[in-house]
C-alpha cells in the first residue's frame, strides 16, 4: 500500500511537470505566432536625421510593443499630410507645421502630434567651392537651393538669414523649385552656388567631390520641433494602445542612440541606407550628434513650438497661431517617461 501510494505521487508530481512544460511551450509558441498590428509610417524623407526611428525598428522595438511598421517615404511634409488626411497612411512623420496648416483650416478631424524626434534643422550649406572661414554674408548675391517654400527646412533657412543681417528677397535667389529629392544633383549640375542637403547625402556629395560642407543650418538657428509624429485625431482615439506602443518604441530609440557611438548606430541602421558604407554613415551621424539634434525624449514643449510659429510667422508662411494645447499630445510621451527606465 505504501508502496502504491509512493508510485502515485511521483505519477502525480510527473504529470504536473509535464502540464507545467506544455504550458510553457503553448504560451512561448503563442507569443511567437503572434500577430503584430500594421501601422503604415510615411515619412518625409530618407536621412540619417532619424537615426532613432531606423534603430527602433532594427532593434526590435516595435516588435515588443506589438507593431510591425509598414514605411514609405513621401518627400516633402505636405505630401506625408495629404497620405494622412486620405488615410493612406496612419502615421505621418514630417515637420510640426503641416499639423499648424492642418489645423488652422478648421478641419474636425485634424492632425494631433503626439511624439518629437528632432530639435535641430537636419541640413548642412553645401558651397560648390572650398571655404576656410565661412560667413553668412558669403551668400550675399548668390543663389541658393534651400528646399520647397512653406516647409521648415526652407523657413529654418530664411530664419538664419535674417539672423545675420541677410534679406532672404532682396540680398540673394532662393531657388525654391527643386523637388527635395532631386536638390543635391541640381546642384552639381546647375549654377546653383550652395544647397542645403541633409546626411547622408552633404557627406556623400563632398566625398563625391561636387561640394564642400561650410556650415550647420541647425547650430545656427537653434532649437525647433523640426520633425515630430501625428496622427488623425480619430485614428489616435480609436487605436489609443498602438499610439502608446508606437511612442514606447521611438523613446526606446532615442535612450539607445543616446548612449551609443556613431559607429555603432551607424551598424544598426546600415541596411536603411543600402548605397552608404558604415563609415560614411558614421561621419553623417556624428554631424548630428555634434550639434545635439536629437531629442532624448519625445515630449513636444510648448516653447520650441511658439519658436516654430515665430519662424512660420516671420517667412510669411502664418497668418493665425495654432493652439498648442489642441495640436499637441504628450500624454503618450509621458506615459513613455514614466513606464520605461
Amino acid at each position: 500500500m505504501k508502496n502504491l501510494k509512493k508510485y502515485l505521487i511521483i505519477i502525480a508530481i510527473i504529470v504536473v511537470i509535464i502540464v507545467g512544460v506544455v504550458a510553457i511551450v503553448l504560451s512561448n509558441r503563442n507569443e511567437e505566432t503572434q500577430e503584430l498590428a500594421t501601422v503604415r509610417v510615411n515619412e518625409v524623407t530618407r536621412s540619417v536625421f532619424y537615426a532613432p526611428q531606423y534603430v527602433a525598428i532594427a532593434n526590435g522595438y516595435f516588435a515588443e510593443e506589438g507593431i510591425e511598421v509598414e514605411l514609405t517615404t513621401g518627400q516633402g511634409a505636405d505630401k506625408v499630410m495629404t497620405a494622412v488626411l486620405a488615410n493612406q497612411s496612419d502615421i505621418g512623420f514630417a515637420g510640426p507645421e503641416a499639423a499648424i496648416y492642418v489645423y488652422n483650416e478648421g478641419k474636425e478631424d485634424y492632425a494631433e502630434v503626439f511624439a518629437q524626434m528632432t530639435q535641430k534643422d537636419g541640413s548642412f550649406l553645401v558651397s560648390k567651392e572650398p571655404t576656410d572661414n565661412f560667413s553668412w554674408q558669403d551668400l550675399k548675391g548668390k543663389t541658393v537651393i534651400p528646399g520647397r517654400k512653406g516647409g521648415v527646412p526652407y523657413m529654418t533657412f530664411e530664419y538664419v538669414l535674417k539672423q545675420n543681417g541677410i534679406d532672404p528677397q532682396n540680398d540673394l535667389v532662393l531657388d525654391d523649385s527643386i523637388k527635395f529629392d532631386l536638390m543635391a544633383g541640381a546642384f552639381a549640375g546647375g549654377d546653383a552656388e550652395y544647397v542645403t542637403l541633409f546626411e547622408p547625402t552633404a557627406s556623400m556629395t563632398e566625398q563625391a567631390g561636387k561640394g564642400y560642407i561650410v556650415a550647420s543650418v541647425g547650430e545656427a538657428s537653434g532649437e525647433i520641433p523640426y520633425t515630430a509624429y501625428f496622427a488623425k485625431k480619430s485614428y489616435i482615439e480609436e487605436n489609443s494602445d498602438i499610439i502608446q506602443g508606437f511612442t514606447n518604441a521611438i523613446y526606446k530609440g532615442q535612450k539607445w542612440v543616446a548612449e551609443h557611438t556613431a559607429t555603432e548606430i551607424a551598424e544598426v541602421i546600415v541596411d536603411f541606407f543600402p548605397d552608404t558604407e558604415v563609415d560614411m554613415l558614421a561621419t553623417a551621424i556624428q554631424s548630428y550628434m555634434d550639434i545635439d539634434a536629437w531629442k532624448t525624449d519625445p515630449i513636444l514643449k510648448e516653447e520650441s513650438f511658439d519658436l516654430l510659429q515665430t519662424v512660420m510667422k516671420e517667412a510669411g508662411e502664418l497668418d493665425k497661431e495654432g493652439d498648442y494645447d489642441k495640436i499637441v499630445n504628450n500624454s503618450f510621451a509621458q506615459k513613455a517617461i514614466e513606464e520605461i527606465q
